[in-house]
């Protein structure tokens, strides 16, 4: 089945491109959705209409994202969690966790646009690529340092506990 995008898909095509999907996934997903229409004769003509209306859109969408790498460029978000003896994690960050920071700071980004290959496990200090549009991409750090360990770890419990035997 043939159709004509009206929505930016990555790896399906951009806004006004035609192209071919399977009948189900364009009968199903993206006609009621309206992320496509049909290439019917007439819809080729009323795209094409569109075309113009797209690009000063792609313009202002890529300008806006460049804009917004910048600011990003000097951005970071630190978090404290839960680690083992060597410094493994007892969960993980993920791009859900990185965009919630980066929201206490004020920017609004979409975990989607976060690309981690995998959840962060280890403590240390990584850069996170983030793709704000196809052709604009940055990073920020994302710093992992351990939650302060239990009391008992400490040396101050074991002076505490001759005190209270001696108290008894």
């Amino acid at each position: 089945m043939e159709i004509i995008l009206l929505k930016d898909f990555e790896k399906l095509g951009t806004r006004g491109q035609v192209v071919k999907v399977a009948d189900g996934y364009g009968r199903n997903y993206l006609l009621p959705k309206k992320l496509a229409v049909a290439a019917t004769p007439a819809n080729r003509k009323w795209v094409e209409q569109l075309r113009t209306r797209f690009l000063k859109e792609e313009a202002t969408e890529k300008a806006d994202a460049e804009e917004l790498a910048t600011i990003l460029a000097n951005a970071s978000v630190s978090f404290t969690r839960k680690a083992g003896e060597q410094q493994t994690l007892f969960g993980s960050v993920t791009s859900l966790d990185i965009a919630e920071g980066l929201a206490a700071q004020g920017f609004k980004i979409d975990r989607r646009k976060i690309h981690l290959d995998a959840p962060l496990k280890v403590l240390g200090e990584y850069d996170v690529a983030v793709k704000l549009h196809r052709d604009v991409t940055t990073s920020i750090k994302v710093k992992i340092a351990a939650e302060g360990e239990a009391p008992s770890a400490t040396p101050a419990p074991a002076e505490a506990k001759p005190a209270e035997k001696g108290a008894s």
